[in-house]
């Protein structure tokens, strides 16, 4: 009976054990996370003051841009006095984060149309735009890398290199300016795609909208494909050379299957990391790519209010690309920080010694 309740009593500790260890686990996460929130609020709010700061320091005035060239000073005056221009900036500041906390974007100066109504029907462009991008470089990339590394063959290998050369030194500008060459309506030689504008109706057609994103989408993901390829290729490089592609190897894997089932998951932080830094790059990429074919995205919306001098559609937009770049730093900081045991073990060890 004595080694019964012996035993019973080892059980109950080492449940006790785990279950405070489990609370631990629980209460580094907890704190993890809290603090990660906090300095994204804290870095959001710091952007917030550097753009309506910054913007208020370029030339120019909204309220003579309003009147036209022939308004008189008092008629200036006026509106710089109905737009709230002539307040101190710290007021001017205040009156537009509370907007931004409420949901509003404020109202163009120049159309008095809603910024956030603008925003999103543009951004039914720029976004299917930069996902159709990111998955061609994907496409692109991923297998392209892993090729590189798999293969023995020499002359593969240097084929390999040189189309990851290439690919990355020609601009995207270039690229586009290629396909429409090539596989425009009306210019191109083969005349498959629409090379200027978007549907009026929107998504209602889905097709035509789809087929109007195919060569902006393959000028911006040939380029990004061509990086993603080289960071593929030196990722699953070193991969190679760990001991856990010998250990599969050596438990009965041929090479390529160890590179694609143990060496690519070790790659895997890595490369969500690289992924989520070139769908960063993609969203200021497609600027110059929406003006070339003529899209009516958010780089074209963007364009035209800081060449108005709206202020408050221009302020509304950046905050919104800033916004948009620290959460997607903050989604691939906690991906990198999931999938990568080392970070977990580093934070644990961490943690016991504060």
């Amino acid at each position: 009976m004595e080694s019964i309740e012996n035993i019973k009593s080892v059980y109950r500790r080492i449940e006790d054990e785990a279950r405070c260890e489990l609370n631990k686990v629980q209460q580094q996460i907890y704190r993890i996370s809290t603090l990660r929130l906090l300095l994204f609020v804290a870095a959001l709010t710091g952007l917030s003051i550097l753009v309506f700061l910054a913007l208020r320091v370029l030339p120019g005035d909204v309220a003579a841009v309003m009147a036209g060239t022939n308004a008189t000073a008092a008629r200036i005056a006026a509106l710089r006095m109905e737009m709230g221009l002539d307040r101190p900036l710290p007021m001017q500041y205040a009156d537009w984060l509370t907007g931004l906390l409420h949901g509003d974007l404020g109202v163009s100066a120049i159309s008095g149309k809603s910024v956030a109504l603008q925003v999103g029907v543009r951004s039914a462009v720029t976004f299917p735009l930069i996902v159709l991008s990111l998955a061609i470089a994907l496409l692109i990339g991923l297998p392209l890398g892993c090729a590189a590394v798999i293969t023995r063959n020499r002359r593969w290998r240097g084929l390999l290199h040189v189309i990851a050369i290439i690919g990355g030194a020609v601009p995207a500008l270039w690229s586009g300016l290629l396909l429409i060459l090539l596989f425009s309506r009306g210019s191109g030689l083969l005349g498959l795609f629409p090379s200027q504008g978007f549907p009026n109706d929107g998504w209602a057609s889905p097709r035509r909208a789809l087929a109007s994103l195919v060569l902006p989408a393959l000028a911006t993901g040939i380029t990004a494909g061509a990086g993603i390829m080289r960071y593929t290729r030196a990722a699953l490089g070193d991969a190679a050379q760990s001991q856990a592609v010998s250990m599969a190897m050596a438990c009965g894997m041929t090479r390529k299957q160890a590179l694609l089932r143990v060496g690519l998951r070790l790659s895997l932080p890595q490369l969500v990391s690289v992924i989520g830094l070139t769908f960063a790059q993609m969203v200021t990429g497609v600027m110059v790519i929406e003006n070339l074919f003529a899209l009516p995205g958010l780089g074209a919306m963007l364009v035209t209010d800081v060449g108005n001098r709206d202020l408050i559609a221009v302020q509304s937009e950046l905050f919104l690309l800033t916004a948009f770049f620290l959460l997607l730093g903050l989604a691939v900081d906690m991906a990198h920080h999931a999938l990568d045991p080392r970070l977990k073990n580093a934070s644990t060890d961490l943690q016991e010694v504060l």
